[in-house]
């Protein structure tokens, strides 16, 4: 009979892998029960105020909602005891899909109600595959030195939040200058927002630990939100969120206790920029208005929040706006509408692209651009010319990509593959160290758990691009330093 029980680590690498788990299992319990109670009060509420016609509608709104949010809780009764890649891919689908289904009736009011029937069934199958697949997968942890061997004792540790310096150096000089020569940009890109992702995650969790100096939480957060403004400029906001999201699961990682100001603030300021990005593209993606330059940023923002403080038609809240800008739901109908009817089904057309982006451009200067995927669907459905792939990308997700591929078939083949493949990551990691191959790998896939707008394609070629960077930085510099 074998010994599964590992090895005990050395002392300068040992630290509480869990969220909340090990001796917080009973706060996880407590956050289960209070999050049972506020999901049924919750449930209740927007069962009162769906602005839906159909009965039917609004029971699979509510389906649809309660199935997001019960991985989430089920993590909550567990200790939290792994990242939560998988509750967090799963509780996206509730602003997604649910939420426009309950309260976006004028974005789905285009679609006949069949149709809007089809696509919450297809978000139901997705959901249930992926929870029944989650739950009962099993296996064994691993034990070769990629799930056991800490690539950062604790002296790289203390060291690595100035990498914050060099990765928002990297942020600036690119979005304000021409420096960066264009054949290098995307690898120079990836190579900084993984080390973004990994200084953000150790020095929060640090910070969360009580173990920052006065000096080092200063760098930190005079680092961190300048990096943030920069992202921003772009006027795409999933960097700049998951860069975010990633930094308060390290803080709470550490301290065991959620920053309830800190998540507040965020959550202000970013609805606010999402409600107001729209206008802000209209005008800024236009040649006749150019970026901000680095001294324009004040008025810059300012003419942001005020977009997003705006009134618009049938005086929507700032929450209904959000709602309207982060919604899958509406593309999701308009695939459901015209496939297989109109349109055949791509059969695998759209994942062909995923190997081939996952050779590095410097063999392949030539490689399609990593949003081939998102173009070839808005081509196909006639949605974009192909020009103007050039200047805008559309958000299809993850399941609508499935649908438009399989069908009903394809978006359950998808919660499946999530459901399979991130459980037993969970599980082979069990005794990981965080910063070993295994924990930061973790660490990654929660950070990429936000993309739920972009295509396989992409999203595998960008996790790709940011783990080899994040898993080669402590690699380089124990081989070059001893550390």
């Amino acid at each position: 009979m074998h010994d599964f029980t590992p090895a005990p680590l050395p002392e300068e690498t040992v630290m509480d892998y869990g969220i909340l788990g090990g001796a917080h299992a009973e706060r996880g319990r407590k956050l289960f029960l209070t999050g049972s109670a506020l999901l049924a009060g919750l449930l209740g509420y927007l069962a009162y105020t769906a602005n839906v016609e159909l009965l039917l509608h609004r029971v699979l709104g509510l389906v649809m909602f309660a199935l997001a949010v019960l991985p989430a809780l089920l993590w909550a009764r567990t200790g939290g005891s792994r990242f939560p890649v998988f509750e967090t891919i799963l509780l996206l689908c509730a602003n997604a899909y649910a939420m426009p289904v309950l309260n976006a009736r004028e974005q789905l009011a285009g679609y006949a109600p069949e149709v809007i029937t089809h696509a919450c069934l297809a978000v139901i199958l997705y959901q249930l595959c992926a929870i029944l697949v989650y739950v009962n997968v099993r296996g064994l942890p691993g034990h070769s030195r990629f799930w056991r061997e800490s690539l950062i004792s604790r002296q790289v540790e203390k060291l690595i939040i100035y990498g914050l310096i060099l990765s928002t150096a990297y942020v600036g000089i690119s979005t304000f200058t021409t420096w960066v020569p264009a054949e290098l940009e995307s690898i120079l890109r990836a190579i900084f927002y993984g080390i973004g992702i990994l200084c953000t995650f150790i020095g929060a969790q640090r910070w969360g630990r009580g173990e920052l100096t006065q000096g080092e939480k200063t760098v930190f957060v005079c680092t961190l939100l300048p990096q943030l403004l920069f992202m921003s400029v772009s006027l795409i906001l999933i960097g700049a969120i998951s860069l975010i999201g990633i930094g308060l699961l390290g803080y709470v990682s550490g301290g065991k206790r959620i920053p309830w100001l800190v998540l507040g603030l965020a959550f202000a300021v970013l609805a606010l920029l999402h409600t107001g990005k729209t206008q802000m593209r209209t005008k800024y993606w236009d040649e006749r208005h150019p970026a901000p330059t680095l001294t324009q940023l004040p008025a810059f923002f300012e003419e942001w929040i005020g977009f997003g403080l705006l009134p618009t038609s049938g005086g929507k809240t700032v929450s209904q706006k959000m709602l309207e800008r982060t919604s899958l739901m509406h593309i999701l109908c308009l695939i459901v509408d015209n496939t297989p009817d109109r349109q055949d089904y791509l059969y695998g057309k759209t994942y062909s692209y995923v190997l081939p982006q996952l050779v590095p451009r410097f063999f392949w200067p030539d490689k399609p651009r990593s949003h081939v995927a998102t173009y070839e669907l808005a081509i196909y459905y006639g949605l974009q010319r192909e020009e103007d792939t050039a200047s805008t990308t559309i958000a299809f997700g993850l399941v609508t990509e499935a649908y438009a591929n399989f069908g009903l078939i394809g978006t359950m083949a998808l919660g499946a593959l999530w459901g399979f493949w991130l459980k037993k990551l969970q599980i082979w990691s069990t005794f990981s160290p965080m910063f070993s191959f295994a924990g930061l790998l973790m660490v990654l896939l929660t950070a990429w758990s936000f993309n739920a707008e972009l295509t396989m394609a992409v999203w595998v070629s960008s996790l790709e691009q940011a783990v080899v960077v994040v898993l080669g930085t402590p690699l380089l510099l124990r081989s070059l330093f001893g550390l």
